[in-house]
């Protein structure tokens, strides 16, 4: 399937600067607020349903025989048409 970036930011951080932003994102999907993202002159705003998939992926990444970057991923997906995502199984994060 075609994919669009609407938005796309990349750099290194401490573990409290991430904390803190996902702990916004989590504040807002709590309150039911959209999120916005900005960077530099990009920005885009993004207003989850109330029920949207969430996709969380660990992954081994590098060429064969190095695959040495390890990454967590999350991420939340809807339909703009529906407004509800899909998906099942119980998350645990501990």
């Amino acid at each position: 399937m075609p994919e669009e970036v609407l938005f796309k930011s990349e750099s290194n951080q401490s573990r409290e600067e991430i904390a803190s932003y996902l702990r916004k994102v989590a504040d807002n999907l709590d309150s039911g607020n959209a999120i916005s993202l900005k960077s530099g002159s990009e920005s885009v705003t993004l207003n989850p349903p109330a029920r949207p998939t969430f996709e969380v992926k660990a992954e081994r990444e590098g060429p064969a025989g190095n695959m040495t970057e390890r990454s967590i991923e999350f991420e939340l997906e809807w339909d703009e048409n529906d407004g509800e995502g899909g998906g099942s199984g119980q998350l645990e994060i501990e």
